[in-house]
C-alpha cells in the first residue's frame, strides 16, 4: 500500500485501545484525514506531543483500508502549549478547529488550511484579542466555503449600502425594504467592525469598543451557526467571556 506526506493541523484526537489514538487532521492537500497513531500514548512515543490538538506537523502516512496510519511526524508549528495555557485562547482555538472539522466533511482547499494555521499562530502569540481572532476566522472561512456574508450591499437585493439590519438567514446586511420584522438593527460601529474582521484590518479591529466588538461577535456566531446548520459547541464557552454587555445592536 502507498505512503504519502502532507502538512496537517491536528483538530482532535480519540483514544483507541490501550496505547493508540485516532487523530483527525486538516491537511493542506488531502482535505480532512483520520489516521491511527500507534503507541502514541506511551511515554516512549517518538511523536506523541506532535499530534496533539492545535499542533501543525509534517506527517507521513501509510494508506490503510479503513484508516490510514501515521508513520512519521515532524513539528512545523508548536502552538498547543501556548494556547492551552490561556483559557480565552483555548476556547477560541477549540471553536476554530471544531468549525474546520464541520466545514471539511467534503472537499477542502489549501486556503482553508492556511487560514486555520494563521489563526492558531496568532492565538498562540497573543497578537490580538482571542475572540477577535476567532470572529475573523469564522467570517473568512465561511467566505472561502462559499458563504461570504454581504456586508456592503444588501445581501438580498444588492442595493448599495451601508445598511443597518443584519439577517443571518438572508446572508448578512440587508436594506430596510428587505429586512423582515424583528431583524437586528446594527449600530454603524458594529457594521464597521464586521467589515474589518472580514478584511483582516487589525488596526480597526483592535481599536473597537467592547460594545461594538461584543455585538459583532454575536452576529458572527449567529451567521456561522446558521450556515453550518447546527451549533458550534465550543462557542458556548467562548460566549461567556463577553464581559461588557454588547450595546452595538439597537
Amino acid at each position: 500500500m502507498p505512503t504519502y506526506r502532507d502538512e496537517v493541523v491536528v483538530l482532535r484526537t480519540h483514544k483507541l485501545g490501550e496505547a493508540d489514538r485516532i487523530v483527525t487532521m486538516l491537511s493542506r492537500r488531502h482535505g480532512k484525514l483520520r489516521a491511527v497513531a500507534k503507541g502514541v500514548r506511551r511515554t516512549s512515543s517518538r511523536f506523541g506531543a506532535r499530534l496533539e490538538p492545535f499542533m501543525v506537523a509534517d506527517v507521513q502516512l501509510y494508506q490503510g483500508r479503513s484508516l490510514d496510519i501515521v508513520q512519521q511526524a515532524e513539528s512545523l508549528g508548536t502552538y498547543g502549549a501556548e494556547i492551552a495555557a490561556d483559557y480565552d485562547r483555548y476556547t477560541a482555538a477549540s471553536a476554530m478547529v471544531e468549525t474546520a472539522d464541520r466545514l471539511n466533511e467534503a472537499e477542502t482547499t489549501p486556503q482553508q488550511y492556511l487560514l486555520l494555521v494563521g489563526g492558531l499562530r496568532a492565538l498562540s502569540r497573543g497578537e490580538h484579542a482571542s475572540r477577535a481572532v476567532l470572529d475573523s476566522y469564522l467570517l473568512r472561512v465561511m467566505s472561502l466555503s462559499g458563504w461570504a456574508p454581504g456586508l456592503h450591499e444588501c445581501a438580498r437585493c444588492a442595493a448599495a449600502g451601508p445598511h443597518e439590519w443584519f439577517v443571518a438567514q438572508l446572508g448578512g446586511m440587508v436594506c430596510a425594504s428587505c429586512a423582515p420584522a424583528g431583524s437586528a438593527r446594527v449600530h454603524p460601529d458594529t457594521g464597521a467592525q464586521l467589515r474589518a474582521l472580514l478584511a483582516g484590518e487589525w488596526e480597526v479591529v483592535d481599536a473597537a469598543t467592547p460594545a461594538s466588538a461584543g455585538a459583532a461577535s454575536g452576529l458572527v456566531a449567529a451567521y456561522a451557526q446558521w450556515h453550518l446548520e447546527r451549533g458550534i459547541r465550543s462557542l458556548s464557552h467562548v460566549s461567556t467571556l463577553q464581559s461588557p454587555r454588547p450595546e452595538g445592536i439597537r
